[in-house]
């Protein structure tokens, strides 16, 4: 079966296989097989998902950050690494293998859009103000020019 291309077809057979083995894996089967409901279904919106990434056929219509936030207390980074594993075997044993590279260096970049995502969060410095700079520059504008406007009005006085 080695050697499919960058095609629907190619695609729908590399998704089916490659979730048949997310399904039975120790790891991930739990959670993915807790969190869909309707395989056939979700199969067909990853297959269209590939479809858009890869051949830029615009048939995903989902957003898949706000689908995984959902399940944010089950996924870890390791889980991540995990799934990128079982996809690198999967599109190495059965895509050209310039169509597997293609592929595991779209999901690497996926993968890690998604944890940034799910697990970035971006705290103050130390010892620094967790106001944004632009907006604690422009705070201190308005406090200068309110003192100014007082300073003349009690001058008038």
């Amino acid at each position: 079966m080695a050697g499919l291309g960058m095609t629907e077809e190619g695609l729908g057979r590399l998704v089916d296989a490659f979730y048949a083995r997310v399904r039975a894996d120790a790891e991930l089967g739990p959670i993915f097989n807790d969190a869909i409901a309707d395989w056939p279904e979700h199969l067909d919106k990853l297959t269209a998902f590939w479809s858009s990434v890869m051949l830029t056929s615009g048939r995903y219509k989902g957003q898949p950050v706000p689908a995984h936030l959902k399940h944010r207390d089950r996924i870890t980074p390791q889980l991540f690494d995990r799934w990128l594993a079982l996809w690198q075997a999967t599109t190495d044993e059965m895509m050209a293998p310039d169509v597997a590279a293609a592929l595991q260096a779209k999901a690497a970049r996926i993968a890690e859009s998604l944890q940034l995502a799910m697990f970035f969060r971006l705290g103050p410095a130390p010892g620094r103000c967790p106001v944004p700079h632009a907006v604690s520059a422009k705070a201190h504008a308005v406090s200068a020019k309110a003192h100014v406007v007082s300073a003349k009005e009690s001058a008038r006085q």
